[in-house]
């Protein structure tokens, strides 16, 4: 579970920023709030915030293959200062989170410069007392008088330890035991997706996406092929299997075929419209949050997705009915539909919708509609495009614009 992200001279975010998930509304006692809405008009620094958290991911939990299959690159590891000021270029960047694992509350943060890790921390919060597990400055590295086990291992940390290099990302390879629980918070419970990048890869890389998923276990199934039905598009059906991957070939790939209508037509995906194959993407590491009570992080989830559609996701993370692992969904989007009401339900909480906007410096600013005190009542999404939170586009004239073109 997440509880806040706080970062600093990270691209467009110049000051140091915070998304707080702990509840705001009176009387709420959760932990953190379930869903985590972000609106803003287009280049505010939405994405950039995500990117941060991702940054975060990458670095702990090293080179991997992104959820579409794109190979992660080192490059990730530079850092990307604020570059409108001249200042920031030869500042650090900081980042920060707040997090639940195993139950226990921790703090993981770092701070890096060009392609040094200049500080790292880690404290776990056990029964509200703060626990220094280790305190990183440059090779230097500090354990906490509570994880003696760690005490002798530290020459030989600083000894192998690159400057590149997070200490929480070697714990594993190391046996490092006391910082696992964060380790593979950032591994495993830590999610992040770019809807956009399926049209970069294809069909065809979905199609074993969702396969392996669906095979991986056969229950599965029934759930996945209800929120396909749900989402009425016309599927009936859903038939996954194993092909040989070309003619004489020894190779194996998945089949994933769409029925539709009575007559059980089966489509394959590349006949599906692009808000098929977008659901069809979202529905797996949907489903995967809700099983394990991940955090899902998605820049733009309303891509390709009709409002009523998005509303229904959105809901699967705010029911405890079908969010019952404490689940939590990130997203930006522009789709202001979602700060209203649909069939007469809440689509988002008012401690759940995030602004994020730019100064006259070009620097973005996150604050969140509990800053605005808004009464239960009022109309957020009519108050939102008139300008009454900010974050929203300042259009010029486009007829003038043409006309001098």
């Amino acid at each position: 579970m997440l509880r806040s992200f706080r970062l600093g001279n990270h691209r467009s975010f110049r000051d140091e920023h915070e998304l707080l998930l702990m509840p705001a509304l009176p009387g709420d006692r959760r932990q953190a709030v379930p869903v985590a809405a972000i609106f803003g008009a287009n280049a505010s620094g939405k994405s950039n915030l995500l990117d941060g958290l991702a940054m975060a991911k990458r670095l702990v939990a090293g080179p991997a293959v992104s959820r579409w299959g794109e190979a992660v690159e080192g490059a990730a590891k530079i850092q990307r200062p604020f570059r409108l000021d001249p200042r920031t270029k030869d500042e650090p960047s900081v980042f920060v989170t707040d997090l639940l694992a195993d139950g226990v509350p921790h703090t993981y943060g770092f701070v890096v410069k060009d392609d040094m890790i200049v500080e790292e921390w880690l404290y776990s919060y056990p029964e509200k007392r703060k626990r220094v597990l280790f305190e990183r400055t440059g090779a230097t590295i500090k354990v906490g008088s509570s994880v003696t086990e760690l005490r002798t291992k530290i020459g030989l940390l600083e000894e192998l330890l690159r400057p590149d290099t997070l200490l929480l990302a070697e714990c594993d390879r190391l046996s490092m035991g006391p910082l696992m629980a964060a380790f593979q918070w950032f591994n495993l419970q830590l999610q992040v997706v770019d809807p956009g990048a399926l049209d970069r890869v294809g069909p065809g890389f979905l199609e074993q996406w969702v396969g392996a998923y669906l095979l991986d276990e056969s229950a599965r199934s029934d759930t996945f092929l209800s929120l396909l039905k749900a989402a009425d598009i016309g599927i009936t059906d859903l038939v996954v299997g194993v092909v040989p991957d070309r003619p004489g070939s020894d190779g194996r790939r998945m089949k994933v075929n769409l029925v539709h209508g009575s007559q059980g037509e089966a489509f394959e995906l590349d006949d599906e419209s692009a808000g098929t194959r977008n659901w069809l993407g979202l529905l797996p590491p949907v489903l995967g949050a809700l099983e394990r009570g991940a955090v899902l992080v998605v820049d733009e989830l309303e891509t390709s997705l009709h409002p009523a559609l998005l509303a229904r996701l959105i809901s699967l993370f705010r029911d405890e009915a079908t969010n019952k692992t404490g689940a939590q969904l990130i997203f930006t989007t522009h789709d202001t539909t979602l700060l209203g009401t649909m069939l007469g339900d809440e689509v988002l909480a008012r401690d759940e919708i995030w602004f994020v906007d730019k100064n006259a410096d070009g620097a973005s600013e996150l604050y969140p509609l509990s800053d605005f005190k808004p009464r239960k009542d009022q109309n957020t999404e009519r108050r939102y495009l008139a300008g009454a939170y900010g974050a929203v586009p300042v259009l010029g004239d486009f007829t003038s614009a043409l006309r001098r073109g």
